[in-house]
């Protein structure tokens, strides 16, 4: 239907997609109605197409200017208004003037005022971003972790901002490293068992409490006897936790860890503030203002009504509505227990990141934002207006994935943003870039758009929906500029066409996965060093692949065959993979980069990061299990319970857990990190005319 297919396009759903470059897919009818009542709009009958029609047109010519002008510093913005039509800028500084739109503008947001030659009068939000981003100030390499995975001798089970601070401290001041990228930290949903992965939140706008430091609490030294006594009892409670992990006994259990560090906190809350700390706690509130009060209020909820708000009693399911406002009060002080956690939280993570700084990093600490948040949580039940209702986001079936994906998060409301001048997500942008040197976007093709799929049906029969990428760039550029960092963003998958050098142009680097760099324009063979992006973090592997020791060995096909994930016979894909390693091992053997042979399971891991040196790519990234040949992967997609999935802590090539402590004195690491830094300090580690045959 035509008429459907248009109204569609006037609302950014495709109709149609391209699994390959020579096939085109069309999206089914009823996913196209379903995806556009979503987004508030009728097309269930062709009467109700062109009503619907009829009503974007009323609107489109009832309107002076859009809701929000997105421009890029240096350009002017096409702003298509009447003839004879004043407009007036008041800039974020308060200056205000008479404007042409031919007239350049600082960066910032602005205020724009129109009056039309018939009386009508129109405001909106302009947005002038930085034209590029500047990256890292030198190339540079740094060390990629799970938090949760490295754990201390003074750990609670788990991986913590202490020793977030204490890994980016050692490595920066010992071995040079320029950057540490983390998993997303975003708060949890509540419940038991808590989803352990990262990267579906309650939260994306604060941390979670569950890193949390107990001692490193300034309020921690002052508790009385009694209560110091019993704080004593739950940290010895808590090394029996730790150690069993390490002892290789028992798997990273974040809600055994969080039931003893709540209670620990509920103890320190007993001891006053000083009058410093009070103002400071008082300012954070202020600053944070109504979105952390949402989520404290729905982390107390959630405890009395439990973890999903869909079921909560009709009245709690409205953020806004008076029986959450009586709630709210009859619940203060839990309420304020969560906006005091958040606030401790966010302080680690300062501290965290003053400490990479101070050791002499150049990017300092990484976060990692998540592509969405889970549909039960904290933010899906605050920002219910932004977020699609009965939507999914996934992926659409692809060469390596017949069947498509769906990850269970509702996605953002297109209209809903432009409604609101991009509020939710420009303010979620400020939160995760707080106390960030840098930041890796998940999935960051979905700036500019994403696979929705509808409640009840196969992600096969979903449809890609469009975003205002100059909204949703300008916004990050501008959010990212202002807090001094580096934007990395990951591009590995079905790119768009253009996406890659559109993020290049506004200097965001991408993802380069040493692995999937190869020409396949040219046969498939791996890319030559000279051919890969400058503008990317470079990397051997990532949490979601295997480490490289399993690589190199074929340990990972083992491992799938033994968990039924195959999709072909064990022995053609052992011979495959190791086709594309013995390829690998070749390539680095004719660039001179494996002197040592290929029998040395640790000299090969070497010479692959001696080739990410060898590369343009201004940051290379060292997956940190492969620097001491942990063989396992911290998360293997299309498994849930057959796997521990985000629950294994770091350990070394004969399977023992690694702490901290033992990272630091690891020669294995040592040695690695002094070839990537001779690498980077090397003029040309290569012969520039060494290629593929």
């Amino acid at each position: 239907m035509a008429e459907r297919s248009r109204l569609a396009a006037l609302h950014g759903v495709d109709t149609t997609y391209r699994p390959a470059p020579d096939k085109v897919v069309r999206v089914p009818d009823d996913t196209v109605v379903e995806v556009l009542a979503a987004l508030g709009v009728d097309a269930s009958t062709p009467a109700a197409v062109r009503e619907a029609l009829a009503a974007h047109e009323r609107r489109a010519h009832g309107r002076l200017l859009p809701r929000s002008v997105f421009v890029r510093a240096g350009q002017a913005p096409r702003i298509a208004v009447p003839e004879g039509t004043t407009l007036r800028v008041e800039t974020e500084d308060g200056e205000e003037f008479d404007w042409r739109p031919e007239q350049t503008l600082p960066v910032g947001r602005h205020s724009l005022r129109a009056q039309g030659p018939d009386g009508r009068t129109a405001c909106a939000q302009l947005v002038v971003a930085p034209d590029r981003l500047a990256g890292p100030p030198v190339r540079t390499y740094g060390f990629m972790a799970q938090l949760y995975s490295v754990l201390s001798t003074r750990s609670w089970g788990m991986g913590d901002l202490g020793d977030l601070a204490d890994l980016a401290a050692w490595s920066g001041r010992t071995l040079g490293a320029g950057f540490l990228q983390v998993n997303p930290l975003h708060v949890a949903v509540q419940g038991r068992p808590t989803d352990p992965s990262p990267y579906r939140p309650s939260s994306r706008r604060f941390p979670d409490p569950v890193y949390l430091r107990v001692e490193e609490v300034p309020e921690y030294a002052y508790l009385e006897p009694a209560q110091r006594e019993r704080a004593e009892d739950l940290l010895r409670r808590a090394s029996v936790l730790r150690d069993s992990v390490l002892q290789k006994e028992a798997l990273i259990d974040r809600d055994a860890v969080w039931e003893l560090k709540r209670e620990a906190l509920a103890l320190v809350r007993k001891v006053p503030l000083s009058p410093g700390r009070r103002a400071a706690y008082c300012d954070f509130l202020a600053g944070q203002g109504q979105a952390l009060d949402d989520h404290a209020t729905w982390s107390t909820l959630a405890q009395v009504h439990g973890p999903d708000w869909h079921g909560w009693p009709a009245g709690l399911r409205d953020p806004r509505s008076a029986q959450v406002a009586r709630a709210r009060q009859e619940h203060l002080e839990q309420v304020d227990f969560h906006c005091w956690l958040a606030w401790l939280t966010d302080s680690q993570l300062g501290a965290a990141q003053r400490a990479a700084k101070d050791a002499g990093m150049t990017v300092g600490i990484v976060h990692d934002l998540a592509v969405g948040v889970h549909p039960s949580g904290s933010d899906a039940w605050a920002l219910q207006d932004a977020l699609a209702h009965g939507m999914s986001v996934g992926a659409p079936p692809d060469a390596f994935n017949a069947h498509g994906q769906d990850w269970g998060l509702p996605p953002w409301r297109p209209d809903a943003l432009d409604a609101t001048g991009y509020a939710p997500y420009r303010d979620l942008l400020r939160a995760v870039l707080r106390h960030a040197g840098g930041l890796r976007i998940d999935h960051v093709m979905g700036l500019f758009r994403l696979w929705w799929v509808p409640q009840g049906r196969p992600p096969t029969e979903g449809a890609y929906v469009r975003y205002d990428s100059e909204a949703m760039l300008g916004l990050l550029a501008l959010e990212a500029q202002r807090a001094g960092a580096v934007v990395i963003g990951e591009d590995l998958g079905t790119v768009e066409p253009g996406v890659r050098e559109e993020l290049a142009d506004r200097g965001i680097l991408g993802t380069s996965v040493l692995w999937f760099e190869r020409d396949y324009a040219g046969g498939g063979r791996p890319l030559p060093p000279q051919a890969w992006r400058a503008s990317s973090l470079a990397t051997v592997t990532t949490h979601d692949l295997p480490s490289t020791a399993a690589r190199l060995t074929g340990e990972h096909v083992e491992l799938r065959h033994r968990l039924g994930l195959l999709g072909r016979p064990l022995e053609q894909e052992q011979a495959e993979d190791a086709v594309e390693v013995a390829e690998w091992l070749a390539l680095l053997g004719r660039l001179g980069l494996l002197p040592e042979g290929t029998g040395d399971e640790e000299a090969v891991v070497k010479a692959l990061h001696r080739f990410l040196t060898a590369t343009p790519a201004r940051m290379l990234g060292v997956w940190l299990p492969d620097a001491v040949g942990d063989r396992r992967p911290q998360n293997l997609p299309g498994t849930w319970d057959q796997y521990p999935n985000w629950r294994l802590p770091i350990a070394g090539a004969d399977g023992r857990p690694v702490t901290l402590e033992q990272l630091a004195a690891s020669a294995r690491l040592h040695a690695l990190a002094e070839e990537v830094r001779a690498g980077l300090a090397a003029p040309d580690a290569t012969d520039p005319e060494a290629t593929d045959p």
